[in-house]
């Protein structure tokens, strides 16, 4: 009888063990739907997060949606779960802003891991055809002979036209001017109507007008030469060194598991470089990445300290 109650009471403790056990085993990621949090409708990061969040959606078995919470888009995943569901996808204003502005609550090498560096976009440097100048060491030229005259057009402050162009000044040792435009569109309209000199600018925004002989295209802002636009030689071989990259980066809050991280890299990166996903993209003018973490902690940090120079220096502020 005794033997009989020790053995039911072992089964029970083995019973109770085992389902507690299975109430603290993780559940197998995803099971829920995903988020991609980024920048405004119709923006650049927008188009790309969209594009990964439809193959993210076959790959993971799990919808991924994209919520669009422009500027507020950081502070907001730096404070959501670490649980790989609430994904940032952003480019350099998520480790740039610390510098453009004060009361940044967010801070990227505290508050996010990065997963990879999905996509990045050289930018062109073009001209109005009434600037006499054909390369990038000629308007070097003709802006040191008139120091404070040429001006550039640049929409959203500390966004990559007028990030690179105040790259270009510090390294050419140029004083050429911003003129402030509500956004790209306005800018290049500007600078098709002969408003302004030059601009550096997505290549999906100038193709067209290159194409069409209303701008001329001088360089490639990418550190090396680009297959978007093999015509065209480097900033770089000019200024070497120079490289000014639109990006788009994928983020997950600090502590999020690794496995998880490792989960999303590897997808995003199959994903981005699946044959009709690369066409898609290169046709926007867009490359194909798919970095590890590792690279793209790396390159974050590389960028944070250099362009973190260049806004200091040019007392850049929004």
């Amino acid at each position: 009888m005794v033997r009989s109650a020790v053995i039911k009471g072992a089964a029970l403790l083995s019973l109770l063990g085992a389902a507690a056990a299975g109430a603290q085993a993780p559940q197998a990621y995803p099971s829920k739907l995903l988020r991609i949090v980024t920048a405004a409708t119709g923006s650049a990061n927008d188009w790309g997060s969209r594009v990964l969040a439809q193959e993210l959606t076959a790959a993971l078995g799990q919808q991924v949606i994209v919520e669009n919470r422009g500027g507020l888009s950081m502070e907001y995943v730096a404070k959501a779960p670490a649980d790989g569901y609430t994904i940032l996808g952003y480019g350099s204003a998520a480790w740039l802003t610390q510098f453009l502005r004060d009361g940044v609550t967010w801070d990227a090498a505290r508050d996010f891991i990065p997963v990879s560096l999905a996509m990045s976009s050289p930018n062109i440097l073009v001209v109005h055809p009434s600037l006499p100048v054909k390369s990038t060491r000629e308007l070097i030229a003709l802006a040191k002979a008139r120091p404070g005259e040429l001006n550039y057009a640049a929409g959203t402050i500390g966004a990559a036209p007028h990030l690179a162009s105040e790259l270009f000044n510090a390294m050419a040792g140029t004083n050429i001017v911003r003129v402030a435009y509500k956004g790209t569109g306005p800018s290049v309209i500007a600078l098709l109507g002969g408003e302004v000199h030059l601009m550096i600018a997505g290549l999906g925004s100038v193709a067209p007008h290159m194409k069409s002989g209303r701008l001329r295209a001088l360089a490639v802002t990418s550190a090396k030469p680009s297959a978007l636009a093999p015509e065209l030689p480097t900033i770089a071989s000019v200024l070497p060194g120079y490289e000014s990259t639109s990006v788009l980066g994928i983020f997950v809050p600090a502590k999020t598991p690794a496995a998880i991280v490792t989960r999303l890299q590897q997808e995003i990166a199959r994903a981005v470089h699946k044959p009709e996903v690369k066409e898609v993209l290169f046709n926007a003018g867009v490359d194909a990445n798919g970095s590890t973490s590792e690279e793209f902690a790396a390159y974050v940090k590389n960028e944070t300290l250099r362009m973190g120079k260049v806004i200091r220096d040019a007392n850049i502020r929004e």
